[in-house]
């Protein structure tokens, strides 16, 4: 089975994943990245590195090798890229094709009332309902929104973003994650209104006055990085609180591996959040806003970290405070979080899985996986998402919020 992946371009988010397509198909696998790198990203650590690999291909110096594996794989792997041409043309031809794709409605499923939006989500989607077209969701949040314009039906399921996995011995709780009585607490990402990172500083202030002994690390910097460092001087938390600018992806690591909790404040427009696999992977137990993608398929509330609902800083305090004074349930959501992505949501699962589900196919069977990646993608309105998160909640002193 030939397999080609299209993109925007390469990154560390995705390599793992196509290392691992590349190890079981050998040259029956390439990868077409469809434009360089942005200097934003370049900037926050990431590196064109992935642009070297063997089964990487770009479109912009090799347009007629890649039309040509776009036309001739047996199954094309459609993600994130804006030569939507190349694709409609695989699709009117009638060629399995599978589409990965994060939320079509960010800002709000009122928006699907645009009429130039829904001729171009027909365009795109809708009229290849029944046609070999498949569709990997990279968020829960994402079948709602396609549900809405009728598209891909019962051919949603899950998906996501595969970091790199690490794997870690008895040390990482021993010796890494320090137990002196001071919990260290981690936030990675971009300063920017979208992921609340003003939440953090307000947390120090909080759990300071309320006697707690912890540490929080700010990994990012941003737009709103003067506005908060203005706020930790204000609020006096300066003793609590170190910046340590953006990070290369492998010290973020470091930095994660060390922190007992790692809280994702991001709201609905975080379309999924690779962070929390990388904390979780790194054995932190999770406390995160239930609005992001990756957060009801890879937290199981009270298993292996907290959900909050709707950016409500209230109930984010009482979830760090819970694990705070919790050491041992925090260290079992730990070692809890670190076993869903390394026996489940990981790049080698996700791959193994997508090769034989596309070989499935091929052979007439749609057979989806029990649970994790490609298994069926329920359809939940956003609205009741965090009930749905709370209906399978295993720790029942967490009180639910009002």
């Amino acid at each position: 089975m030939r397999l080609t992946f299209i993109s925007n371009y390469i990154n560390h988010h995705q390599i793992p994943f196509s290392e691992a397509c590349y190890k079981e198909l050998g040259s029956d696998y390439a990868f077409i990245q469809t434009s360089p790198m942005e200097a934003e990203r370049l900037a926050m650590g990431w590196n064109e590195e992935g642009e070297k690999l063997t089964y990487v291909h770009r479109l912009y110096e090799e347009e007629e090798v890649c039309r040509r594996l776009i036309m001739e794989s047996d199954v094309l792997l459609a993600g994130w890229t804006d030569r939507e041409d190349l694709i409609g043309e695989r699709l009117q031809a009638g060629k399995l094709t599978v589409r990965i794709s994060e939320r079509l409605y960010r800002e709000g499923q009122w928006k699907a009332i645009s009429p130039r939006g829904l001729i171009r989500k027909y365009q795109d989607h809708t009229r290849y309902r029944r046609k070999p077209v498949y569709l990997l969701c990279a968020g829960a949040y994402v079948p709602s929104d396609f549900h809405i314009i009728r598209a891909y039906p019962e051919k949603m399921f899950r998906w996501g973003y595969f970091p790199p996995t690490m794997h870690y011995g008895e040390e990482l709780w021993t010796n890494i994650k320090k137990n002196d009585g001071i919990v260290q607490i981690v936030w990675a990402g971009r300063f920017m209104p979208l992921k609340h990172p003003e939440y953090m500083i307000r947390l120090a202030k909080d759990l300071k006055e309320a006697d707690q002994r912890f540490h929080i690390h700010l990994i990012g910097s941003g737009e709103m990085e003067a506005e908060l460092k203005q706020m930790t001087g204000d609020l006096q938390v300066g003793g609590e609180i170190t910046f340590h600018g953006f990070c290369k992806p492998e010290q973020v690591r470091k930095i994660m591996e060390k922190s007992h909790i790692h809280v994702f404040t991001s709201n609905h427009l975080e379309g999924w959040g690779a962070v929390v696999n990388e904390a979780m992977n790194s054995g932190c137990a999770e406390v995160a806003s239930g609005q992001a993608g990756a957060v009801p398929y890879l937290i199981d509330h009270g298993k292996n970290g907290l959900v909050y609902p709707d950016g409500r800083y209230d109930c984010m305090l009482e979830a760090v405070k819970f694990l705070l004074e919790n050491p041992a349930g925090r260290e079992q959501m730990g070692r809890n979080a670190y076993g869903t992505i390394t026996k489940m949501w990981n790049a080698e699962k996700a791959a193994a899985e997508l090769i034989r589900f596309l070989r499935d196919l091929q052979d007439g069977k749609v057979m989806p996986a029990k649970a994790g990646p490609l298994s069926i993608a329920p359809v939940v309105r956003p609205g009741k998402m965090y009930r749905e998160l709370m209906s399978r909640r295993e720790t029942k002193e967490w009180k639910e919020p009002k």
